[in-house]
């Protein structure tokens, strides 16, 4: 059996989406990573979330994710309200960023850790598209303050892997799946 240690609507839909079956478990790890790089954080989060949740369910496969958005070597995490996210958005305006998600599988005897990064570019954003998406809500629960599957003209492109931008780099996950032996 495979539990899913976030209650992340994304993450949910990528795994339905593959077929794997799975629960949710949501992690009462507590996020704390002052004075990490981007990678370092994603590890450490994503392993915390998946450790944490083992502790309480036993013999299952536990998938731990965290995902961040950096921009020059700043963490851009959810932002807390509208004004940060469009604050993020105009930020990230014409400009090139990283998306960084750590994945961690651990079952009996079985540890897999490791992170994914994309490069993506946005496109110059006018100040009247910032606004309707800000006013949709969409990008209030999303790091870096967007969602590349939302439907609005944001990204001109990127480099790497789609789900990871989404939330969950479904490339690791199947690999990680297929070495522990539950798919």
């Amino acid at each position: 059996m495979l539990i899913l240690a976030s209650n992340s609507p994304r993450r949910r839909e990528l795994l339905r989406e593959s077929g794997i079956p799975f629960e949710v478990v949501p992690s009462r790890f507590e996020e704390c990573g002052a004075g990490l790089s981007a990678r370092e954080t994603v590890l450490r989060f994503a392993e915390g979330k998946a450790r944490e949740v083992y502790s309480r369910n036993g013999e299952a496969f536990v998938l731990g994710a965290d995902t961040v958005v950096s921009l020059d070597g700043k963490i851009l995490g959810k932002p807390k309200d509208r004004e940060e996210a469009a604050a993020m958005l105009r930020a990230l305006s014409g400009r090139r960023h990283e998306v960084l998600t750590g994945v961690c599988l651990i079952g009996r005897e079985f540890f897999r850790l490791d992170a994914a990064r994309t490069v993506v570019e946005f496109y110059p954003l006018g100040e009247e598209l910032i606004g309707r998406y800000v006013e949709s809500g969409l990008p209030l629960d999303k790091a870096g303050a967007y969602g590349i599957q939302d439907g609005y003209p944001l990204v001109r492109g990127y480099e790497g892997s789609y789900t990871n931008v989404v939330g969950l780099p479904m490339e690791f996950v199947t690999a990680f799946l297929k070495e522990g032996k539950i798919c």
